[in-house]
């Protein structure tokens, strides 16, 4: 099918959510390459809104799967064992604060399973804590409660009255009027140390640590949302590590998969323990096919130290992007390989990212007109220096 046809099915027959769509459907991918249906290659910077870790056709994750779908077991559901379900979890385990581990298929039921942990945490002490807090300007999925949990108003007015009860948002990085929000109804706080959507807006230095003491003090949890920040994306296997300070429960996604979509929910014992057989659980969530490529996956960036890839592609990239002389360009911001361009208001993201599109350069955006860049790890500093020219050149 040509592009035109692609569209016109597209147009008839989806659900129109994403509306118009950026001119392009990509056939095939090679390391931080993608290919349209001409042929026309673009480097990508943004890696399937930082999904795509290892980039693209990589044998962790190609490998993987082929190899998992020839045993002919992709799904056996979650009434038997799962092997690499089991040996991920361990993993995970293993290299982060948690003690357990629940998959899902995404961010946003990840996010919904961590929000049910926090309650049934309290619950199950005969406390009536169930209030959550999250940050004005977060993003946490698309389903009723994560929308809830959103701070944005355009997300959240299509569907008010919002469910569930009990979930507010207050200023990011403003431990003062968190603490004004608390009440003795609040069961945790909800926040991404950076956020992505919200603008590539990383948390302020001392801000997560006083959050963490600010809950000791009150008895109340803390759930950090790490779907973006995660799998080693800003330098550290989670940015926790980064800001010194332990959540009780962590989300993750995206990158987890590296493109084959799962989400987990990490908790520690003693948070996990109020957990019984029947409170939560999915169909499809820890799937063996899923498990089998995350594992693979996340073996291979744990074993390379991606994290100090991260971190030294990303202090290139925000090197290269800070010598760019623009009056466009507000400020360059982020951690790792997530960064955020900040424009001036005559300067439209989405305009932009057209244009470097037409270059042949996948970029994306964020809230309060920012340009986002989560480029695969696997990117090379010779396309990152090219991505650079090319965004000078579009600037003008």
């Amino acid at each position: 099918m040509t592009l035109s046809d692609i569209k016109a099915l597209d147009s008839a027959h989806f659900l129109g959510v994403f509306g118009e769509r950026c001119p392009v459907c990509f056939t095939r991918g090679e390391g931080a390459t993608l290919y349209d249906q001409d042929g026309k290659a673009y480097t990508d910077l943004f890696a399937g809104i930082a999904v795509n870790a290892l980039g693209y056709n990589h044998p962790a994750v190609t490998g993987a799967l082929v190899a998992q779908a020839q045993t002919g077991i992709l799904h056996t559901s979650n009434l038997y064992y799962v092997a690499p379900q089991a040996e991920l979890a361990a993993l995970l385990c293993e290299h982060t604060f948690a003690d357990r581990v629940f998959f899902s298929n995404s961010g946003a039921e990840a996010n919904e399973g961590a929000m049910k942990l926090a309650r049934k945490y309290f619950y199950a002490q005969g406390s009536a804590r169930y209030k959550i807090i999250s940050a004005d300007h977060s993003f946490h999925g698309r389903t009723l409660a994560t929308v809830a949990a959103t701070g944005h108003d355009y997300y959240q007015a299509p569907y008010r009255p919002l469910l569930p009860q009990g979930l507010t948002q207050v200023p990011y990085n403003d431990l003062d009027a968190l603490r004004a929000a608390i009440d003795e109804e609040t069961a945790a706080v909800l926040l991404e140390p950076m956020q992505g959507e919200g603008g590539v807006t990383p948390a302020s230095p001392d801000y997560l640590a006083a959050v963490r003491a600010l809950c000791d003090e009150l008895g109340i949890l803390l759930i950090l949302d790490e779907v973006q920040t995660g799998v080693c994306r800003t330098g550290s296997l989670y940015c926790y590590e980064q800001y010194g300070v332990v959540p009780d429960i962590l989300t993750s996604a995206k990158g987890l998969g590296c493109g084959f979509p799962i989400g987990a929910v990490l908790a520690s014992e003693k948070v996990a323990s109020a957990i019984a057989p029947g409170d939560h659980g999915s169909t499809f969530g820890g799937n063996t096919l899923a498990c089998a490529v995350s594992l693979s996956a996340m073996r291979y960036m744990i074993g390379h130290d991606f994290s100090a890839v991260a971190r030294e592609k990303g202090a290139h990239l925000m090197a290269a992007l800070k010598t760019i002389r623009s009056d466009k360009i507000v400020e360059v911001r982020g951690m790792g390989m997530l960064i955020g361009v900040q424009l001036t208001q005559d300067c439209s993201a989405a305009a932009l990212s057209r244009e470097l599109l037409a270059r042949g350069f996948v970029a994306g955006t964020a809230a309060g007109n920012v340009l986002r860049l989560a480029p695969p790890l696997v990117i090379t500093e010779a396309e990152m220096d090219a991505f650079a020219a090319a965004l000078t050149d579009a600037l003008k």
